[in-house]
């Protein structure tokens, strides 16, 4: 396996948000604290070990080892659980959804640049421990995004009527895809089978994948997790504290000419109870549960929250500073949508005196197999121009590779000369034909440039079998028009290729923000 890295400019498929961030744009710069350089994290270090207390050390060891009770483990495993403990352990985390089969490629590479980030700093900084960490949104209620999974151009869909936080479904029913998935699919088949809820069952799986990285697996629905957050609840809502603070930064990035990733409510907490994750509103003085029956005077709302924290559920804007709360935490490793919403919430964790995570890219990727990478080499393109739309490719190739000249730039520029000396000749005589000029010469532009379209409609005719080698390459690498991580499964190359992960491990690069792209010789 080989590897070739591209800007991600290049791709055109990164916004010019996150690409601002990642050039360091000056005008960004207030919205984070560290850039993810290795250099920068001596100082993530020094500012979180003043700011994580033991006991949340203990509190947060403890609920992993009772998380992982029952489940066998690796000795790397097993010590990143129990080194939690200590002043010297640090987390780099990626979160994501529970998807069932891992859902797009690009959260295993996630996963994979979180564990090479660890490894890389372990040589960087030897007198401390970093832990690999996979945070699961248990929590959400997205069943319809994690539901399906695509193989070999092939749609897997679960179906279920279960509610709620996703994390506490029971994953039985997707036993009804198992004869349906080609290749050896044993892994999974012993999480859903073996679990009584899709949290347990994502925990099992990613454990089984990685066993011998040390990764950690955090199921953040808990009640012992969730006392930390007890102060954030109350503050949220009962003063709409995080939603001002939000609304100011989105303000200022719009100034910046920037669109903000998400929006912050007023409350930014769902009521989260049995099989139901709601929207809690305040309506007069009542705090109302949305899509229940339930609500809560102001006295009610507040002795719920000391008494049961579990049962409030943070959104999107609240979730990464419960992440940072209860984990000592260093760096998150996300993908453009995600690092893009992170810069909005900088005021809130400066408000909850929470350090500001480094934000890190995770590595993006394309996986070429051997038969598509000869394919590629027969159309003579470079893989860079396979980034683009279809219709540039072929345009491309065929102005490449024809003996015609398809092409009338020569013949524009001598009608446009041609209207420039009659405009001004017609000025002479009569100012008011001027604009009748220009607009029978853009007349005459538009005829010339349609009778070009059809010049290159009829040559790309004479190479219909080249094209349509290059589209299938295309539709290959890029299913649906998009990236392929974003779209293709684990399964697309594990089963045929058992070191798959190992590959990644291998040639992912964490610190390296250019797109990987990895060959089968």
């Amino acid at each position: 396996m080989r590897i070739q890295k591209s800007e991600l400019a290049d791709t055109q498929a990164f916004s010019s948000f996150f690409l601002d961030y990642i050039h360091q744009k000056e005008s960004l710069k207030p919205f984070y604290a560290q850039f993810p350089d290795i250099q920068n994290f001596k100082t993530q270090i020094e500012n979180k070990s003043k700011s994580f207390p033991q006991h949340t050390r203990n509190t947060l060891a403890d609920v992993l080892l009772e998380q992982y009770k029952g489940l066998t483990i690796s000795k790397h495993t097993q010590k990143n659980l129990e080194s939690l403990k200590n002043q010297n352990t640090f987390t780099i985390t990626t979160g994501h959804q529970l998807n069932i089969f891992t859902g797009p490629l690009y959260f295993v590479y996630k996963i994979v640049t979180v564990i090479n980030a660890c490894k890389q700093l372990k040589k960087k900084y030897p007198d401390y421990n970093f832990v690999p960490v996979y945070w699961m949104a248990s929590e959400d209620h997205d069943y319809e995004e994690i539901k399906s999974f695509r193989v070999s151009g092939k749609k897997y869909v679960w179906e279920t009527n279960q509610t709620g936080a996703v994390g506490r479904f029971n994953p039985k029913s997707i036993e009804t895809l198992f004869d349906q998935i080609p290749g050896d699919i044993s892994v999974f088949k012993n999480a859903y089978s073996k679990n009584k809820t899709l949290s347990g069952a994502v925990r099992h799986y990613v454990n089984e994948l990685f066993a011998e990285e040390g990764l950690v697996v955090v199921d953040a629905d808990h009640p012992k997790l969730k006392q930390t957050l007890a102060p954030v609840i109350k503050a949220d809502i009962l003063e709409n504290i995080p939603a001002g603070l939000v609304n100011q930064t989105n303000q200022q990035l719009a100034k910046e000419g920037y669109h903000p990733q998400v929006n912050a409510r007023d409350i930014n907490f769902f009521y989260l109870k049995d099989s139901l994750r709601a929207r809690i509103e305040k309506r007069g003085e009542i705090f109302h549960v949305l899509d229940s029956h339930l609500s809560f005077s102001r006295e009610e709302i507040v002795s719920r929250i000391e008494s049961n924290p579990e049962e409030f559920s943070p959104n999107v804007i609240l979730r990464p500073l419960y992440q940072e709360m209860i984990l000592p935490n260093l760096a998150y490793i996300g993908g453009p949508a995600e690092l893009v919403y992170w810069l909005e919430l900088k005021k809130v964790f400066d408000h909850f005196e929470q350090p500001f995570p480094i934000l890190v890219p995770r590595n993006f990727a394309l996986v070429i197999d051997a038969p598509t990478d000869r394919k590629m080499k027969k159309t003579g393109i470079d893989l860079k121009l396979f980034f683009a739309q279809k219709n540039f490719i072929f345009n491309h190739w065929v102005l490449q590779n024809t003996s015609q000249e398809l092409t009338i730039s020569k013949e524009m520029e001598q009608v446009n000369t041609l209207f420039n000396n009659l405009q001004a000749k017609a000025t002479s005589i009569d100012p008011t034909l001027s604009q009748f000029v220009g607009a029978q010469a853009k007349h005459t532009a538009n005829a010339l440039n349609r009778i070009e379209q059809k010049m290159l409609r009829a040559e790309k005719r004479r190479h219909t079998d080249k094209l349509n080698q290059i589209e299938a390459v295309k539709d290959t690498l890029f299913p649906n028009g998009g990236l392929q991580e974003r779209t293709d499964n684990l399964l697309n190359f594990f089963p045929a290729d058992a070191q798959f992960i190992q590959h990644l491990l291998t040639h992912f690069d964490p610190f390296d923000f250019r797109f990987h792209t990895l060959i089968y010789e």
